[in-house]
């Protein structure tokens, strides 16, 4: 059997392929999903690669399976490690992470002023894949970065660099770097309390893709990939603004078995932007990496409360010693669904921002800080547990029934719950980029029901 497209899913732990006919139709479907352990660590991505198609092709009750395009995204090898190096911590660090987790990174270090010997010999030790030095808004301070990029520059390490700082700087960087791989970017912080992360977020993920070939076990990748490779957090993102675009401001909720993601995409609202104290991305993710809830289950269990899940009816001792990445009976399942909420009302109230009231000479005044998510209109699911649970739609109506005045989070009203059925938001995303219209059409079948 040929079809139009394939579409990869490399993970830590497992590869997933997802199948789509009619691309260049009115009507493109979804045809199937397979999955096989992820085969990095054998030293060959297509030994997985493979596994995944056959097991595709089992259910779908065929022989063979060509197609004419394959796209990918990869979270494999310990994902997209970055380091960002800032010079106030609130600002242009804060703009530089921005950035890097929007494009679908693992921020590992995070520095603000000069750096110091304990934050080299770190850096060293962590080994980023990409390296963003930001710092300074335009025209404005330039001698910190410039420090910082000469003493990375002295390590020798072959690693690519991204500057987003000071545009004043441009110059000083091509020949601190020479002879390096420089991307020179809009700075992320061109003014006072204005972020500018996407002309950022856009390079790294171009970056990624130019040197995914050197992380372990991925050297063949383009052996069996025709088309765009995506870090699969960034790809989550492309999807989360597609549907802020054609359909309204979004919040997507994808929780998975090592950490929580948190997408939204909304300005939020005018009235809060008067009392906001700083800059907030349009586009924000944050990754809660103690809410897994496979690799971090014990984490949630101490944030629920042992004694406060004996209550609730749950052999915690037989379910920790059988815990399973996929439940395997109905207790389980429960359990796991039990975890699933925490993790995502853990994460949401890290993500939502806050209103605050601090007293100064004029008397009290009210501030709001962080992502303001009270324009949302939909919320989606997706990630392996929120999509594979019964009562995902139930975990997700708990954000809006937790509200409380003070945290900037939707109205209880008229805002829609879905979910990813098909589990396909990251193969959306990367395919979005080159079939913008078919994605979308593909997305809104899976989040329908159709």
């Amino acid at each position: 059997m040929k079809i139009d497209v394939l579409v990869a899913e490399i993970g830590s732990t497992t590869t997933v392929v997802n199948a789509f006919d009619g691309i260049h139709t009115e009507s493109p479907s979804f045809l199937g999903q397979g999955q096989a352990p992820t085969s990095v660590l054998e030293g060959d991505v297509r030994i997985g690669l493979k596994g995944a198609i056959k097991d595709l092709t089992q259910k779908m009750d065929i022989q063979s399976l060509e197609y004419d395009e394959m796209f990918a995204t990869a979270s494999a090898a310990g994902g997209l490690k970055m380091s960002v190096h800032g010079l106030v911590i609130d600002m242009t660090a804060k703009a530089a992470k921005e950035a890097a987790l929007g494009a679908g990174a693992i921020v590992h270090q995070i520095t603000a002023g000069k750096l110091r010997r304990a934050d080299l010999k770190k850096f060293v030790e962590l080994s980023p894949n990409i390296i963003l030095i930001a710092g300074g808004v335009d025209y404005g301070e330039r001698e910190t970065a410039i420090y910082n990029a000469e003493k990375i520059a002295e390590l020798e390490l072959q690693i690519p660099i991204i500057y987003a700082g000071n545009i004043e700087n441009q110059e000083e960087m091509s020949l601190i770097f020479e002879g390096k791989q420089l991307s020179l970017v809009e700075n992320v912080f061109p003014k006072i309390d204005e972020l500018n992360v996407e002309p950022a977020r856009k390079v790294i993920q171009e970056v990624f893709e130019k040197n995914i070939m050197k992380a372990p076990g991925m050297s063949h990748v383009f052996d069996v990939v025709t088309e765009t490779i995506t870090p699969t957090p960034g790809a989550v993102m492309q999807a989360t603004k597609l549907i802020q675009n054609c359909l309204g401001d979004v919040l997507v909720v994808d929780v998975g078995g090592a950490t929580t993601d948190i997408h939204s995409v909304t300005e939020g609202s005018e009235e809060l932007s008067r009392i906001q104290i700083s800059a907030e991305p349009k586009a924000k993710r944050t990754v809660e990496g103690d809410l897994g809830v496979y690799v971090n289950f014990k984490n949630l269990v101490e944030f629920i409360g042992r004694e406060k899940l004996i209550q609730e009816g749950f052999d915690l001792e037989k379910l920790s010693e059988a815990y399973r990445h996929i439940p395997k009976n109905a207790e389980e399942r429960v359990f796991v669904s039990r975890l699933t909420e925490e993790a995502v009302l853990q994460a949401i109230n890290r993500h939502t921002g806050k209103i605050r009231h601090v007293y100064g000479p004029t008397g009290r005044q009210t501030i709001a800080e962080g992502k303001d998510l009270t324009q949302v209109k939909y919320i989606i699911g997706t990630g392996g547990a929120l999509t594979r649970l019964d009562n995902g739609k139930d975990i997700l109506r708990k954000i809006v029934a937790q509200n409380n005045p003070n945290n900037l989070l939707l109205p209880k009203d008229d805002v829609e719950i879905l979910l990813d059925k098909d589990y396909i938001m990251a193969s959306i995303g990367v395919l979005s980029l080159k079939y913008e219209e078919v994605a979308l059409k593909l997305l809104q079948n899976s989040l329908r029901g159709i």
